[in-house]
């Protein structure tokens, strides 16, 4: 086939970034310039995106990680997820008058995991200083960066809700009374204020490590944690559900939580083993998928035809059903993965694929799990999770809305690798706590206040994200990192360009700017938790034919505009050491840069 691409694959030796904002991707690419390896690179290019895309991402968020040390030369899992707070207990949110979290505000919120996750990537695995990561972003917080259309917007749409309801939120993104104009130079001095002060105090001790532990400290047990203990004990503050709530996150939490080093979840799919977080994120749906499709002939399919995307997308529809009944953080609840990615399981699920599309939400019913098969089942049949519009974890009854986080993917000479999701903390989550320039997550909403499922609220457990970053070993050498903002989504589009990159002979560039499609057939992992049965969603870049032979199977089609599906960025290490990068053109932020 004749394939498209939009911008050249970057190819080098030294090093390549490629994030979802083009200034995020020069700084990364200036610390590799600097002396810094890929795991530097990723830190500092991660800090300026929660400058550059505070919509997205924010200091109060939190991300995984997997990623490739060639020192260690082995594959692992940062897990900076949070935890829930000692008080989220489901006598408490219920006892609000709550049956669902709400999307944001305050009882949404977990420990913030994004610095402590960054922090302890910079300590085992980079080489550069507290101050060498931060200085990026405490210069666009100070001096200010372009404002992306879309961060204004999203301002703007929240200005009222913000001056009567978040005035902290008002006091930061709205200074002087107006959202500021797309382009301008916009400034986050408070923030840029805390980040000076977290420098200060690491500097206060001799060396980098001890450095790296006094900027910890600052953040979980010192003026970062206590600022934030002191907001949220006194703020009682409306959220989606209409009401005013104060929060249930202290000072405690967060000196009792840090982040983790884990083993992967890999999967072997023909030449390649891929590489994910476990089961308290949505990183084994894409494994199981991949178990279903084994089966079919995808190389001999069109990789932009009606059985291509039919295929992949009834696969989908039957990971992500089990994804509602078994995923849960492993801590607290049994996941049977050996199950879930047998050979023997995906054999029998694979004849639930038919040339018709599925309109039913068919999970495995596994045996030792059918009460929780029919607790999960039950539940779904409840009023707040029927089917309806599926919105993304921004604050969509108030604003227009795009996406949710942002990714990375780095590579150096040394052949380290780190693929990396960040999100939360957006400026929609919560309101700003004051001095500290930034606000907090709403990651609980991927709780239920459901007792007995394996992503039922409890203090201590963390919840099922659906931050899903990928690496890729090809013959079982560290090759391809890629992933993608998206929610839900970020499965569904990784595994496209995968699939198509694995068997259709594309480069990374020609994979990514191929048509992008995906379903709501399962409930949203965010507020209001709702789904839309047999939907599809696919992209006018696909040809009109096409779009009628998904109709034609039965699936509810609708058709996004060209060019406004997915964020995906990759970048690989071939085994003679040349690397490539690529970015997606969508949104038209996305870039990739090397040498």
């Amino acid at each position: 086939m004749t394939t498209f691409t939009t911008r050249p694959e970057i190819l080098g030796t030294f090093g390549v970034v490629t994030s979802t904002h083009w200034i995020a991707s020069a700084v990364g690419m200036g610390i590799l310039e600097k002396g810094g390896n890929a795991f530097d690179a990723a830190v500092a290019t991660g800090f300026v995106l929660q400058v550059l895309e505070p919509h997205l991402c924010g200091p109060g968020g939190d991300m995984p990680a997997v990623i490739y040390s060639k020192k260690k030369d082995k594959v692992e899992v940062i897990c900076a997820q949070g935890t829930a707070p000692a008080g989220a207990t489901l006598e408490h949110y219920t006892g609000e008058g709550l049956s669902l979290i709400p999307g944001d505000g305050l009882l949404a919120t977990v420990v913030p995991g994004s610095f402590d996750g960054w922090m302890l990537m910079l300590r085992d695995y980079g080489k550069l200083s507290v101050r060498d990561v931060l200085e990026p972003a405490i210069h666009y917080a100070e001096h200010g960066h372009p404002v992306l259309p879309r961060v204004s917007a999203t301002i703007a749409g929240l200005a009222e809700f913000y001056r009567k309801e978040w005035p902290t939120s008002y006091e930061t993104w709205l200074p002087g009374g107006s959202a500021p104009e797309p382009w301008s130079n916009f400034k986050n001095p408070v923030l840029a204020e805390t980040w000076k002060r977290v420098v200060s105090e690491a500097e206060s001790k001799s060396g980098r490590e001890a450095q790296i532990e006094a900027a910890r400290d600052a953040f979980y047990r010192g003026f970062v944690a206590e600022a934030i203990d002191t907001y949220v004990r006194k703020a009682e503050v409306v959220d989606a559900s209409g009401q005013h709530h104060k929060g249930v996150l202290t000072a405690d939490d967060m000196a009792n939580w840090s982040a983790t080093i884990e083993e992967p979840l890999t999967y072997d799919y023909h030449n390649w083993t891929i590489a994910k977080i476990g089961p308290w994120g949505q990183g084994p749906a894409f494994l199981q998928t991949l178990s279903l499709l084994k089966g079919f002939d995808l190389k001999a399919m069109d990789p932009a035809g009606a059985d291509f995307v039919h295929t992949i997308t009834e696969a989908m529809k039957l990971a992500f059903a089990d994804r509602e009944v078994y995923y849960g953080d492993p801590k607290f609840t049994k996941v049977p993965l050996d199950i879930l990615l047998s050979d023997a399981y995906a054999a029998e699920r694979r004849k639930l694929i038919t040339s018709e599309a599925s309109h039913s939400l068919r999970p495995g019913k596994l045996a030792g799990f059918e009460s929780q098969f029919d607790l999960t089942m039950d539940m779904l049949d409840t009023p707040e999770a029927k089917a309806g519009a599926v919105y993304e974890p921004t604050m969509s009854h108030l604003t227009e809305k795009r996406g949710d986080t942002v990714h990375i993917d780095v590579i150096d000479r040394e052949g380290n690798m780190v693929s990396v999701t960040p999100s939360g903390g957006w400026l929609q989550s919560s309101p700003i706590i004051p001095g500290l320039g930034f606000c907090l997550n709403s990651r609980a909403q991927m709780f239920w206040l459901k007792p007995g499922l394996p992503s039922s609220l409890a203090p201590g457990k963390r919840p099922r994200t659906t931050l899903t970053p990928s690496l890729g070993l090809y013959q079982g050498r560290p090759t391809l990192a890629f992933g993608t903002p998206g929610g839900d989504q970020q499965e569904q589009w990784q595994l496209a360009f995968f699939l198509r990159y694995a068997h259709h002979g594309m480069n990374l560039q020609e994979a990514i700017d191929q048509p992008l499609f995906h379903t709501s057939h399962f409930p949203s992992s965010f507020y209001p938790r709702t789904r839309e049965p047999g939907s599809i969603t696919a992209e006018a870049n696909f040809s009109a034919e096409m779009l009628d032979a998904l109709r034609k199977k039965g699936h509810k089609l609708t058709v996004a505009p060209e060019w406004t599906v997915g964020r995906l960025t990759a970048a690989r290490r071939d085994a003679s050491g040349l690397l490539r990068a690529a970015a997606t053109p969508r949104l038209m932020q996305a870039y990739a840069v090397g040498r």
